[in-house]
């Protein structure tokens, strides 16, 4: 037992030694670290500069005897050892790199509205010159002054410091917030002119807004305006005498005018289509004033037979005044609703030039262009007797037309066939009805033909036209006289009845006619009838005899 001990102190002591030597190498050599591996090449423990000795964990110092060796090199030990000094190295090494230091305000808040100064200190703590430094400040809670935004310097050396003054007036919307924040962007070059780009937000405390009261303003009484007294001209109503307007029809436009105005209304003129009066000059110089009534619209309405321009003379207060003008649809106006312009030009008892425009609207219609008439003369018509109508509608208009129903009735008679529908018809176009027609007495008939139609205002309209026939009293044919003439035969009319014809009859009446003479069938003899004149015994009533 005691032998193992002192074996093992033995061995104890020999590392000890091989340690020590082994630091005393390390110290002299320039070797930041060694290490030591034991027999499986595994690293067991690390010399460290300064004599410092590191194990890993696990590392079993009573069995290093069995297990370690030695691997560290060591160097010739120099006359002096030389400790290593520690070096920092920079923030951002190879560029120039520039950042806010401090930013002041000179102030503990700014209030909204309020104009201060912003001081931003700068520092370039990269390890290269920038150049070309260029802070930009963006409008927003804050709004830059003086310098537009934008301060600029040339350069800056590595470890420099600068000071950039930007003045700036706080903006109303930081009412009721605490801060406000300045957006500044900070660009720089370096040697190489490469670009780098910074955004820097600056928080600068915001006043609270404090709420004094205003004194309450005292009201003044405003001063009530003076009516205006001026004449006006108004067009109260209008019409025209003709109650469709169709192209190319003329017509007659009237219009009842009337002063609404608290003033005389002097020298009135009106003007179809539009126009404008102008003042004379001052007395004494030349009248340069006039009417202007040329410019009008005069496309779809022109006048005749008189212009557009009408002098009305004065019209007092609540006077009223009817005005008439002559005019033509143009020929290629289509319809619809057309806008008519009516100026009127007129003074005052001052001498004051008024015009005033209105509008009336005048409605065009073009409804189709038809004719209802006998496709050919139509046959004698009797009173009881039954009779056709042969009517037709031709298209005589320049487009075609759509048509609805045809209808043909009468107050003197039955009619039978009366009705059919149209439809469409070309420029030119036809359609026929044959009606029937049975008049109840003799005379002049008229016949009402109606025709269903949408006018251009989506409106249905009908299409009447009247034709009238001559009816005529039936003849009833009178008895002849002694079997002869014309009327009613004396047999009443009626065949009498013959005996069948047998075959040498035949043959003799082919023989007659050979010969020239008469081969008629045989007639019978007519009946005589007693004469009409032979006077009818009546019985003659005797006399009661008395016993």
């Amino acid at each position: 037992m005691n032998r193992h001990r002192l074996h093992r102190l033995f061995w104890v002591g020999m590392l000890a030694v091989l340690i020590l030597m082994a630091e005393q190498s390390v110290a002299a050599a320039p070797v930041q670290g060694s290490e030591l591996r034991g027999d499986s090449g595994a690293a067991s423990r690390y010399l460290m500069p300064g004599g410092g000795m590191a194990f890993e964990p696990g590392f079993d110092l009573q069995s290093a005897p069995q297990q370690i060796t030695s691997t560290a090199t060591v160097a010739p030990a120099p006359t002096e050892a030389i400790a290593p000094t520690a070096t920092s190295q920079p923030a951002d090494p190879g560029r120039p790199l520039i950042v806010v230091e401090s930013y002041e305000i000179g102030q503990e808040s700014v209030e909204a509205g309020q104009e201060f100064t912003l001081q931003v200190r700068l520092k370039n703590v990269g390890n290269r010159l920038a150049f070309n430094i260029v802070a930009t400040f963006t409008p927003g809670d804050f709004v830059p002054r003086v310098s537009g935004g934008v301060l600029a310097k040339t350069e800056l050396d590595p470890g420099e410091r600068i000071k950039l003054n930007q003045p700036l007036t706080a903006s109303m919307d930081l009412l009721g917030k605490r801060f406000g924040t300045v957006v500044m962007t900070l660009s720089y070059d370096d040697a190489d002119a490469v670009s780098y780009t910074g955004t820097f937000n600056l928080s600068i405390p915001i006043t609270p807004s404090r709420y004094v009261a205003q004194p309450t303003a005292t009201p003044t009484p405003t001063p009530t305006a003076l009516p205006s007294f001026r004449p006006q001209i108004l067009i109260t109503s209008y019409e025209t005498d003709v109650p469709l307007l169709q192209p190319g029809y003329r017509f007659k436009l009237t219009l009842e005018i009337e002063n609404l105005g608290n003033a005389d209304a002097k020298r009135v003129t009106m003007i179809i289509g539009g126009g404008s009066g102008s003042s004379g000059g001052l007395p004494g110089t030349p009248d340069v004033g006039g009417v202007s009534g040329g410019s009008g619209d005069f496309g779809n309405f022109a006048p005749v037979a008189a212009s557009n321009v009408q002098f009305l003379g004065d019209l007092s207060q609540t006077q009223r005044l009817q005005a008439s003008a002559e005019l033509i649809v143009n020929a290629s106006t289509n319809p619809g609703a057309y806008p008519m312009k009516i100026s009127f030009t007129y003074t005052d008892a001052r001498g004051a030039v008024f015009n005033d425009d209105q509008v009336v609207t005048l409605l065009v219609y073009s409804p189709p262009q038809v004719d209802v008439n006998f496709y050919r003369p139509p046959d004698p018509f009797f009173a009881g007797q039954t009779g056709t109508l042969p009517l037709q509608v031709v298209n005589l208009g320049r487009k075609s037309v759509i048509l609805g129903t045809m209808r043909v009735s009468t107050t003197a008679g039955q009619m039978m066939n009366d009705s059919i529908l149209v439809g469409a018809l070309d420029v030119g176009g036809y359609y026929t009805l044959d009606a029937i027609l049975t008049p109840d007495l003799p005379g002049p008939l008229e016949l009402l033909i109606t025709i269903d139609y949408t006018d251009d205002f989506n409106q249905p309209q009908v299409i009447t036209r009247t034709l009238t026939i001559e009816v005529q009293e039936m003849v009833m044919p009178e008895p002849g006289v002694d079997g002869g003439g014309e009327g009613i035969p004396p047999d009443g009319g009626f065949p009498l009845p013959s005996e069948p014809e047998t075959f040498w009859q035949k043959v003799l009446r082919f023989l007659k006619g050979l010969f020239g003479l008469d081969s008629g069938t045989l007639q019978p003899a007519p009946v005589e009838m007693p004469p009409s004149d032979v006077p009818i015994e009546e019985p003659v009533p005797r006399a009661p005899i008395k016993g």
